[in-house]
C-alpha cells in the first residue's frame, strides 16, 4: 500500500527520539445486558501500530510469570479451557463457588499500582514511558469534550487486555500461594479436609472469575473478603449485588455457560454438566428475532441467509464442546419459524405450500441456489477435554 513505508518511518523516528505522544482515545458507548452502557476507547491508526509493537514485547515477559488458571486474552488458551477447568474441579469436591464480579473492572484499576506492577519485570525507560503515556492518553467523549483519565486503561484498545491481567495477577498470585491452594499436594489437601479446612482453587479468564471451594459457605464467605482484600489496592472493588456464592448443585453460569450438578436419567448418579446458559440463548434468539424484522422485504432470501448462517455457524461452534443437542433443537425451531414467519410477510398472497415449492424444494427447510438456511439441529456436540499442564507455551523454549 502505498505511504505505509513512510508512515512507519516517521513513526519509528518519533519513537527513537521519543518525540511520540499518544493521542486521546475516542469513546464510545455501546449497550450491556440489562440495559446499562460499556465505554469503548478507540485510538488512532497511529498509536494502535505503537501498542501491537509495544505488545509483542511485554507479553512473552509477562506469560512467562502468569499463573495456568488465567485463561482469558492469553496465547493458546481460550474460554472452552476454562469451562473445563471449573467443571473438573466442580466433580471434584470443590462444590462451593465464589462468583467473581468487578465493578468496571478494565476503568477502575489503580495507575500508580498497575506502573509497580509492570517495574517488577521491565525496566527499560522507555518502555516504561511509552505504557504510561498510553494509560495517561486522555478521553474524548462523545459530547466533544477532552478529559483526563485518572484510573483504568480504556476498553477496546489493543494493550488493555495485557494490562489487565498484569493488574489482575494479584489475585492468581495469592491464591496459588493459598494453603490448599493448587501448589499444595493431594495429600495436603486431604489432610486439610479431614481437619475441617478449606482447599481453594482459582479459574480466571479476564475479568470473569470463580473461586471453587472445597469447605462449607462459611468458608466460601471467607474467600470473598479475602479476594476482595486483595483486589482493593489495585483499586478494584467487587460488586456486592453480582458476586455471590453458590453451591454447585444451584448451579452457576460463566462464560455464557451453565455448570450445574444433576442427576443422570435413570440413575442414582450425579454428574456435574456444562450446556449453554439462559441468557446466551436468549441473547442469539434475539439476534435471529432483529435480523428478520432489520432486513427489508424487497431484499432476497439469500441475504437474510447469509447474515443468520454466518451468525448461526459461530454460536453453534462455540456451544458445541457440551450438553448442547436440546438447545440446538430448540434454536433450529426458532430459526426455522422467524424465517418463515419472514417469507409469509414477504409473499402476502402465497400459501405455504406455494412458499415451500419455492424456496424448499418441495420439503419444508428454507434455501435457495446458493445454500440453505443453517441448521443447528444437526450440529454434533463434542467433549472438550481438560488440558492443564498440556496447554503449549506459545513461545518455543531456546537453548
Amino acid at each position: 500500500m502505498e505511504g505505509v513505508e513512510e508512515f512507519l518511518d516517521e513513526l519509528r523516528d518519533q519513537l527513537k527520539d521519543r518525540s511520540f505522544i499518544p493521542l486521546p482515545v475516542r469513546q464510545r458507548m455501546i449497550p450491556k445486558a440489562g440495559g446499562k452502557l460499556r465505554a469503548l476507547g478507540i485510538a488512532t491508526v497511529r498509536d494502535r501500530v505503537v501498542q501491537a509493537s509495544l505488545k509483542l514485547v511485554l507479553e512473552p515477559i509477562f506469560e512467562a510469570d502468569f499463573h495456568p488458571c488465567s485463561y482469558g486474552f492469553r496465547p493458546k488458551r481460550r474460554a472452552h479451557d476454562a469451562v473445563a477447568e471449573a467443571r473438573l474441579l466442580a466433580s471434584r469436591s470443590y462444590e462451593w463457588v465464589v462468583e467473581g464480579d468487578i465493578t468496571a473492572c478494565f476503568d477502575e484499576i489503580s495507575h500508580p499500582a498497575l506502573m509497580d506492577r509492570v517495574r517488577e519485570r521491565i525496566g527499560d525507560k522507555r518502555v516504561l514511558a511509552l505504557v504510561k503515556a498510553f494509560l495517561k492518553a486522555g478521553i474524548l467523549g462523545e459530547d466533544g469534550a477532552l478529559r483526563d483519565n485518572d484510573t483504568g486503561t480504556p476498553q477496546g484498545g489493543i494493550l488493555s487486555p495485557v494490562l489487565a491481567n498484569v493488574a489482575l495477577s494479584v489475585l492468581d498470585e495469592h491464591l496459588a500461594q493459598h494453603p490448599g491452594g493448587p501448589r499444595s499436594t493431594a495429600w495436603q489437601r486431604a489432610k486439610r479436609r479431614q481437619h475441617g479446612q478449606p482447599n481453594c482453587r482459582l479459574v480466571r479468564y479476564a475479568d470473569d472469575w470463580l473461586i471453587l471451594v472445597a469447605g462449607t459457605r462459611e468458608h466460601a464467605e471467607s474467600m470473598r473478603e479475602e479476594a476482595a482484600a486483595v483486589l482493593a489496592p489495585m483499586g478494584l472493588r467487587l460488586s456486592e449485588q453480582k458476586t455471590k456464592i453458590t453451591h454447585i448443585d444451584e448451579g452457576l453460569d460463566f462464560l455464557g455457560w451453565r455448570i450445574q450438578r444433576h442427576r443422570k436419567r435413570g440413575t442414582n448418579r450425579h454428574y456435574v454438566y456444562t450446556y449453554p446458559a439462559r441468557k446466551a440463548v436468549q441473547a442469539v434468539t434475539g439476534k435471529v428475532k432483529d435480523l428478520c424484522r432489520r432486513i427489508g422485504m424487497n431484499q432476497p432470501l439469500q441475504i437474510l441467509l447469509l447474515h443468520l448462517n454466518r451468525m448461526l455457524r459461530g454460536w453453534c461452534a462455540y456451544f458445541r464442546p457440551g450438553v448442547s443437542s436440546a438447545t440446538f433443537k430448540y434454536l433450529s425451531a426458532y430459526t426455522w419459524r422467524r424465517v418463515f414467519e419472514w417469507l409469509r410477510r414477504k409473499h402476502r398472497r402465497s400459501t405455504v405450500k406455494e412458499l415451500r415449492r419455492r424456496y424448499c424444494g418441495g420439503r419444508w427447510w428454507p434455501g435457495t441456489e446458493d445454500g440453505q438456511l443453517f441448521n443447528p439441529a444437526k450440529v454434533r456436540t463434542t467433549r472438550y477435554r481438560y488440558r492443564g499442564a498440556a496447554i503449549p507455551f506459545p513461545w518455543p523454549a531456546t537453548g
